[in-house]
């Protein structure tokens, strides 16, 4: 009876239930543990670090390169800039320093001409025609005492621009005191020039160069004084020019101021 019971039972499990082989069945195959799998992947990290090395100082040393490179086309250009600047910059007449040379001159019944020069090759900064005739200033300087100063109008506000004040075109011209019309600025021609070039080697007096033929008749003599003038700068709206005399036995002070008022 019990035999009996026994299979029975047996056959009831088997077939109403799946049992499955244990966990540590030989022929099944077991997942690899955690620790196993961050083994694995620290590996293949280190592997990948040992493949890039080589590369790393290779981009380095190109990526220096590429900034030199890009850095010598900088200074490159920069030069370039830099040298035509300085070539036309030589070329302008602006910028006198702090002594300069100044040249009166004009013919016996013309108008009186200053011309102030950096130096005496170069081409006069500030020429100036005034209405005054050069037989009235030669009166003036018999006194000893020559101060002639010409004043422009400032512009307004609503039209203001930066001009240098040598750049001005037309002032008012008084001479010790009393008032002798205008004076416009004018580009230095090809007469003037001339005239500045045969004074070229006189560094200090008076004198008379010889006229042309065209020239007034026999009033063609041109009159002309060179000497070195101090220049003072007040403001962007004030200059003076003060003649420099190493001895000064007889000879006129002359002094000239330029006014932006």
């Amino acid at each position: 009876m019990k035999t009996v019971m026994a299979r029975s039972s047996q056959d009831f499990s088997k077939r109403h239930f799946h049992w499955t082989n244990k966990v540590g069945n030989e022929d099944e195959e077991v997942p690899p543990k955690l620790e196993t799998i961050s083994k694995i992947i620290e590996e293949d990290r280190k592997e990948g670090e040992k493949v890039a090395a080589p590369e790393a100082p290779r981009r380095a040393a190109i990526a220096q390169a590429t900034r030199r490179k890009l850095q010598a086309v900088a200074v490159s250009r920069l030069r370039s800039v830099l040298t035509v600047f300085n070539k036309n910059r030589s070329n302008l007449p602006l910028g006198l320093g702090p002594r300069v040379v100044g040249t009166l001159f004009g013919y016996r019944r013309g108008h009186v001409h200053f011309a102030f020069q950096k130096d005496p090759t170069s081409r006069p900064a500030f020429l100036i025609e005034l209405a005054t005739p050069i037989s009235g200033l030669v009166r003036e300087m018999a006194s000893g005492l020559v101060r002639i100063a010409l004043e422009c109008d400032k512009e307004k506000e609503e039209e203001k621009k930066y001009v240098r004040l040598q750049e001005e075109s037309l002032w008012r011209t008084y001479c010790n005191g009393k008032k002798c019309g205008f004076a416009t600025r004018r580009e230095c021609g090809e007469k003037d020039w001339e005239i500045l070039k045969a004074v070229e080697p006189i560094s200090m007096g008076v004198g008379v160069l010889p006229g042309k033929g065209d020239e007034t008749g026999s009033d063609g003599e041109l009159m002309y004084m060179r000497a070195k003038f101090e220049r003072i700068v007040g403001s962007r709206d004030s200059e003076a020019f003060y003649m420099m005399n190493p001895d000064s036995n007889g000879a006129p002070e002359l002094s000239i101021y330029l006014l932006r008022v």
